[in-house]
């Protein structure tokens, strides 16, 4: 282990104390995108041990970019104040709290983990929801098939992405993360295996990086420095 570890970083005007970080981890127990009680304790945890910066995990910018049921999200002012809470007592222990913001794409719609983590069923108790992505194209043989976003739609995510930092900034958080992994949004609009597109966001490298660069233009726009 490096003495580097335990040492200050400076990112832009924030300084964290030291160099260790809590990746964010789904609970798949919030409500309607709230976070509980049960959130506050996971994150207590941490704030008592002395790391440097804690991330709130992927929490999503629509109601119908969550993972599942349980997720969070940062899509209505009324998920401000769970998560306020949360950023007020890293802030208490000297932590820099942060969130991580993304969309579940064509990964929407899924049962929790210890449920199967399987695509929902229409009629069941927890209904499944239609899911997007840039091409009509499944995950994977027999999951459900992804509509097509029409481009007004993408640009509207971008939107949505910019509406999601600003209630960042207003719970309090000092560091935001975009999810762009793990075959979700912003990764399948990436990848020429999941983007089958031909319009300006499809085809070539560039064009199936519009739209990965525009919601990091989205976000750093919103984020002070």
């Amino acid at each position: 282990m490096t003495p580097e570890l335990f040492t200050p970083l400076a990112l832009r005007g924030l300084e964290l104390r030291n160099r260790i970080v809590v990746s964010p981890m789904c609970q798949y127990l919030a409500v309607e995108g709230a976070v509980q009680d049960w959130h506050y304790r996971h994150h207590a945890r941490f704030a008592l041990g002395g790391v440097g910066t804690a991330f709130v995990e992927a929490t999503a910018v629509t109601r119908d970019g969550r993972i599942t049921h349980g997720c969070t999200g940062l899509w209505e002012d009324a998920q401000i104040s769970g998560l306020a809470r949360i950023a007020a007592m890293y802030r208490e222990y000297g932590i820099a709290p942060g969130v991580q913001l993304g969309h579940a794409g064509r990964r929407a719609s899924a049962a929790r983990p210890w449920e199967g983590a399987q695509p929902l069923a229409v009629d069941g108790p927890d209904p499944a929801w239609p899911t997007v992505g840039p091409s009509p194209v499944p995950e994977r043989e027999g999951n459900p098939v992804p509509r097509e976003l029409k481009v007004a739609e993408i640009e509207g995510l971008v939107d949505d992405f910019r509406a999601a930092v600003r209630r960042a900034r207003r719970a309090g958080f000092d560091v935001v993360e975009i999810h762009g992994a793990h075959g979700y949004l912003i990764h399948s609009f990436f990848s020429p295996v999941s983007n089958r597109r031909e319009d300006a966001f499809g085809g070539s490298l560039e064009r199936r990086m519009r739209l990965p660069l525009l919601v990091a233009e989205a976000v750093r726009a919103e984020w002070p420095a």
